[in-house]
């Protein structure tokens, strides 16, 4: 197969953590080719609600990655060409509340307090002051205002703008087929628009990231778990923060298989208001479940009773990175020299996104990280557990 291209690293995957990836790679003077046999943030990230959240994590590494990142996407907006820099940013917060029993969710603050989040705990008169449209069974909330949106398929293609501007290359539709190794090591990727030379590859594959790692010889345990949004037609100003109930967290660190749901609702700039979540094993089956739509419709009025009244205009799903112990996987693969991961992030992929760049960066240059990886390293048991 003839040679298409060289580069220092080839990263295969162009949603939000490829697209991060090769920003940091290429602000510190990395050769980049990135790959994907879509196109750009066509598939996981284009289903994402656009996330930025430090308020749903148990304190622990992630909760450590996701702090961090908050902070990271301020230089990485920074970075960004002026034609591009709108992602649609917003620094809105957000708003936890329970509608029961309120110790655990003053526990949960309490716990995120400690680990250096800023998390308030406010009355229920606060909360109504917060999102006036909130039902009146309240009975305590917690405001985030760290919390942050985006619109993650600008937020992709404004990264890959960059990486582009900077002399290295994005190829959609271009399919990595399988690695060329001599003596152990990686010197290059067989593509379906021929073999790019490199001396690293990174799989940022999302769902498939355990596909690709198995083609390449270094199998790791990562799943596809589904999630399904429902889009309101716009509205005038009705959601102000990102708002969901305490039982989100739940199951945000739930390893069930069966359908869990939660609510979650925002609104975007264009005036729709997204309405969430859900989380399910059910391999690569898109087939819509008249059933989950339901679920969250009826948990979404139960939050807000206003919107029992508004039209739904769409939905949509897809498929999130699921490592089963609910951590990325960031770094090298130990069994093929040059071989990298960045894959694992489940629905946290759009808010983490911008310190997994710099951490792969870090590594892949020796330099100090920001961030203790050792919690995320590929050849922990549970990602090579199958």
């Amino acid at each position: 197969m003839p040679v298409a291209a060289t580069a220092d690293v080839v990263v295969v995957g162009a949603g939000i953590v490829g697209a991060a990836c090769a920003e940091a790679l290429t602000a510190a003077g990395v050769r980049v080719v990135v790959v994907d046999r879509g196109a750009v943030a066509s598939a996981t990230t284009a289903s994402g609600e656009g996330n930025v959240l430090v308020s749903d994590k148990e304190p622990g590494p992630e909760l450590d990655l996701a702090i961090a990142s908050r902070a990271e996407w301020g230089a990485v907006l920074a970075r960004l060409p002026e034609r591009v820099a709108d992602v649609e940013w917003e620094d809105k917060g957000g708003v936890v509340v329970a509608t029961a029993e309120s110790g655990p969710l003053k526990a949960f603050a309490a716990k995120q307090r400690a680990a250096g989040v800023d998390a308030r705990l406010i009355t229920p008169a606060e909360t109504f002051e917060l999102e006036p449209l909130l039902t009146r069974d309240v009975t305590i909330g917690v405001h985030y205002p760290d919390d942050a949106q985006l619109q993650p398929v600008l937020a992709a293609t404004a990264l890959l703008t960059a990486v582009r501007s900077r002399g290295s290359s994005v190829r959609s539709g271009v399919d990595a087929l399988s690695l060329r190794t001599a003596s152990g090591r990686v010197v290059g990727v067989e593509t379906s628009a021929g073999e790019i030379v490199c001396g690293a590859v990174l799989n940022a594959c999302g769902p498939w990231a355990g596909t690709f790692a198995a083609a390449a010889g270094a199998p790791i345990h990562v799943l596809p778990r589904r999630g399904m949004i429902l889009v309101t037609a716009p509205l005038p100003d009705c959601v102000r923060h990102k708002v969901y109930d305490a039982d989100y967290v739940g199951a945000v660190g739930s390893g069930d298989a069966d359908l869990q749901t939660s609510t979650v609702v925002e609104s975007t700039r264009a005036g729709t208001v997204l309405i969430g979540s859900s989380r399910e094993r059910i391999g690569f089956d898109e087939a819509i479940r008249v059933k989950v739509l339901r679920e969250l419709a009826r948990k979404a009025v139960g939050l807000f009773p206003f919107l029992g009244d508004v039209p739904v205009m769409r939905t949509y799903g897809g498929f999130r990175p699921y490592a089963p112990d609910h951590l990325p996987v960031i770094g090298p693969d130990p069994r093929v020299g040059g071989l990298w991961h960045a894959t694992g992030h489940e629905g946290a992929g759009i808010g983490l996104a911008a310190s997994t760049g710099r951490l792969v960066t870090e590594l892949f240059l020796g330099l100090e990280p920001h961030v203790a990886p050792d919690p995320f390293r590929v050849d922990r048991p549970a990602v090579l557990a199958a």
